[in-house]
């Protein structure tokens, strides 16, 4: 997939590169397309193939840094995107988004952690990345992630 659009130039615009896709953990597909829409598997705060920070919000990770790690998922939920829609111009809108907060026991924030990723999808898509959204706290995450967000997002159809 080459080239960037409009949404590209307004990644770069903020100072963001969209990273490569997120090799899967285990045995799925980091997005699939049915029909018009994109759905992609959660995705955790990967930086250059690894996590920055581990633990629990709450305890070891700090609710701002959460929130940083949701606004990095949201980015590598967007490369997601790419990888099977070829061009992130082509998104009409984000119709939903899921986040998990592996949660300390009385952390109660998760609306506001993944406020990141919502955020982010409107910094960079303006109006298109305006969404449905749950924000879930969970006991653990894989490999101890603090945040993972999954994004489903409708299509442009192609001429």
């Amino acid at each position: 997939m080459s080239g960037g659009g409009a949404v590209e130039a307004r990644l770069a615009e903020l100072g963001l590169t969209l990273p490569a896709v997120v090799p899967p953990l285990a045995a799925y597909q980091p997005a699939v397309q049915s029909g018009v829409y994109v759905y992609t598997s959660g995705q955790l705060p990967m930086v250059d193939g690894k996590l920055p920070v581990t633990g629990k919000v709450g305890a070891e990770v700090t609710a701002e840094e959460a929130k940083e790690l949701a606004r990095t998922c949201a980015l590598n939920a967007l490369a997601a995107v790419k990888s099977v829609a070829g061009d992130l111009d082509r998104i009409a809108r984000v119709v939903k988004v899921v986040g998990f907060v592996a949660s300390a026991s009385d952390f109660t924030g998760q609306p506001g952690v993944i406020n990141g990723a919502s955020e982010l999808l409107g910094e960079v898509l303006g109006e298109a990345g305006v969404h449905a959204r749950s924000a879930v706290g969970v006991a653990v995450l894989p490999l101890d992630a603090p945040v993972e967000v999954e994004v489903q997002v409708e299509l442009i159809a192609e001429a």
